[in-house]
């Protein structure tokens, strides 16, 4: 196939661009769009407080005919490559019809424009930071993705992998069923946990008070993913830009935070029930009917997505993690919720997986990052 390939320099082209998927997956039961109105946030210079470390390119791939066939977004993320101390650049947005010549018009493109940039490696799939999607699935594929996941077809793998790039790490996603109690030996180990160590869990009677805390969430969180593959430590724009993305859609009953003695936090975990089918049945757009489908999906769901927990260093092997989840544990039985699905964490993330180890799980999803070392 003759590939043309156009780079995203207007309102407009980045509209087709955020549209794509959309086009591709059409009919696609697994397929769950992203948030149209968000994605042009994220990729927008003036409404992303990335780019003030992040400098972005986006293309397109056209056919003969002058039908996009394919996206790309290269991604430089200044503050990471000055923590690990190598220059990447990240590919990411990447969608494509199942032709060979279209992905490596993608891939020589922003492999171009990295060795401009005088890159060393290119990675990804990676967004700005890591609330974007992220990762190549890999397994998983009759699965639903949850909000903050991303479905590709079979085939990105296979031809991913003939043009020279390697895996880097995988993420894992996990389906558990909630049991119709809390053990009572999990609420007796919760206590002694608590009283050991001289721990207690915050109760919050509105999102104004959560609201308090955010700033301490999001500083634990730093400290504690300072170490995680592709995490860049968020700066107060990134912080304050989550806040109104997340705290609209947290109920208060799934969100647990642990302070000790004296008064610092030593841990949090928040969960969400699932957006997946809101957004599909939405189409990705909040208006003008879809905030019904969030609002349904918000009060009345049958699954929950784990989306963020962090365990202070010096509590890890103490029990936190389970203290945390006993917590949420009786609201997910009290509201009916059957299954758990977790969103993407790394492969070798045990102190979160042995959480699932007396319960009913599978390990049903998996994406991988990818990795080729460039040539001078």
């Amino acid at each position: 196939m003759k590939v043309i390939i156009k780079e995203v320099t207007d309102k407009r082209l980045l509209k087709k661009f955020i549209k794509f998927p959309n086009r591709l997956y059409k009919g696609n039961r697994f397929y769950v769009p992203q948030f149209i109105a968000s994605e042009f946030s994220t990729l927008s210079k003036a409404k992303n407080p990335a780019f003030e470390f992040c400098d972005a390119r986006y293309w397109l791939a056209y056919d003969e005919r002058s039908t996009i066939v394919g996206r790309i977004a290269g991604i430089i993320n200044h503050r990471y490559n000055q923590k690990t101390a190598t220059n990447y650049v990240r590919f990411g947005w990447l969608d494509f019809v199942e032709d060979l010549d279209v992905l490596k018009a993608l891939f020589d493109t922003v492999e171009s424009w990295a060795r401009a940039n005088g890159a060393q490696y290119l990675h990804g799939p990676l967004g700005f930071s890591e609330f974007d999607a992220s990762g190549i699935l890999v397994e998983g594929f009759n699965e639903l993705p949850t909000a903050y996941g991303k479905y590709n077809y079979p085939y990105y793998q296979s031809m991913v992998e003939q043009l020279g790039f390697e895996k880097e790490v995988d993420w894992v996603e996990y389906n558990i069923k909630v049991p119709g109690f809390v053990p009572e030996k999990y609420s007796k180990m919760a206590d002694i946990i608590e009283e050991r160590y001289q721990l207690h869990r915050l109760k919050f009677s509105s999102k104004r008070e959560l609201l308090a805390y955010t700033d301490e969430i999001f500083q634990l969180l730093n400290r504690e993913y300072s170490g995680i593959h592709g995490f860049a430590e968020l700066t107060q724009g990134q912080i304050d830009d989550l806040k109104k993305q997340f705290i609209p859609l947290i109920q208060l009953k799934f969100v647990s935070v642990v302070k000790n003695a004296q008064g610092e936090m030593v841990g949090f975990g928040i969960c969400l029930p699932s957006l997946s089918k809101a957004i599909q049945k939405s189409k990705g757009r909040m208006f003008p009917f879809g905030f019904i489908y969030f609002l349904k999906a918000l009060k009345y769901n049958d699954t929950l997505d784990t989306l963020l927990i962090a365990i202070h260093d010096d509590y890890k092997n103490k029990g936190v993690n389970a203290l945390i989840f006993n917590d949420i544990g009786k609201a997910i039985v009290e509201s009916g919720i059957t299954n758990i699905e977790t969103t993407r964490e790394l492969e070798d993330n045990f102190m979160v997986q042995n959480l699932w180890n007396k319960l009913d799980y599978r390990q049903h999803k998996r994406a991988r990052c990818y990795i080729k070392k460039l040539s001078s």
